[in-house]
């Protein structure tokens, strides 16, 4: 299990909204995927990577290769959450993330997401950018 303030990794912050849910206000369990998705994306970002640019000018793309999760408690409409990612493994073309998605102290869901680096082109595997996997392992500040 990570921790929430765990010093290698990100952490970012998301709210439950309506089109989260299902009929009974209890959040649909695909979109916990999604929630870790748009963790992965923000820390990108926030590493100063933008994916569209790393596509057209480096003719890179990353796409998943396998997904495990752990669902343990429901997340509900309106909740505020916290989504964390962490790398827990770099490959030539692959990288491995420990993921959580939290709600104050509560653990709601944990899993493992590996993804491939891929050239565009190709649409086969490409090595990883050095630098990027460098950044990955350095802690990153919320705003």
């Amino acid at each position: 299990m990570l921790a929430k303030d765990a010093p290698i990794g990100f952490r970012w912050p998301l709210r439950v909204y309506y089109e989260d849910t299902d009929a009974g206000g209890i959040v649909y369990y695909a979109n916990y995927l999604k929630f870790f998705e748009r963790c992965r994306t923000e820390w990108l970002r926030a590493l100063g990577v933008d994916q569209v640019t790393l596509a057209r000018d480096a003719g890179l793309q990353f796409v998943v290769m396998s997904i495990a999760c752990d669902y343990r408690r429901p997340a509900r409409l309106d909740d505020q959450l916290s989504a964390l990612a962490q790398l827990e493994r770099a490959g030539g073309a692959s990288l491995v993330f420990a993921q959580e998605l939290w709600r104050g102290d509560e653990l709601l869901a944990s899993g493992r997401v590996k993804v491939a680096c891929v050239d565009t082109a190709r649409l086969a595997p490409a090595p990883l950018p050095v630098r990027l996997v460098e950044r990955l392992r350095q802690p990153v500040a919320v705003a």
